[in-house]
């Protein structure tokens, strides 16, 4: 139950910080931002606990980059395309995939997944009694 608990903590924060990102970066946001946010925040939590802490920060960004681009397409092939809710659209924007995901933002991900990457780790560490958090860049 506590494990429960934990996840529905890290899910509902990386969810709210997500909106709220989005609400100082586009002015508004949309119901379905909180669930992606709480699941890319989940997914980039568990990059070092699948790979331990040996794996090099650098390296869990472009797996963090990776992550939350995947899952913002699949999002915006459900909620913009296929449920036409125009939640975004990238189509504007350079080197874009079906208007869903775009290179500028995946350089946003990349900048961004550190943050949540290590807001997790120490959320963990003073919270949840695991792991004190430990890097290395290279």
């Amino acid at each position: 139950m506590a494990s429960v608990l934990k996840y529905f903590f890290l899910f509902s924060f990386g969810g709210i910080v997500y909106v709220l990102i989005e609400m100082l970066w586009r002015g508004y946001s949309h119901w379905s931002m909180f669930i992606l946010g709480g699941i890319c925040f989940l997914l980039l939590g568990l990059i070092n606990k699948k790979y331990t802490w040996d794996i090099p920060l650098l390296i869990q960004m472009l797996i963090g980059t990776f992550i939350i681009t995947l899952m913002e397409f699949i999002f915006g092939c459900i909620f913009n395309l296929w449920l036409n809710l125009n939640v975004w659209d990238y189509y504007d924007l350079p080197f874009n995939i079906m208007g869903q995901i775009c290179l500028p933002y995946m350089f946003l991900w990349f900048l961004l997944s550190p943050v949540c990457i290590i807001v997790d780790d120490y959320i963990r560490y003073l919270f949840f009694n695991e792991e004190k958090p430990h890097y290395k860049l290279f």
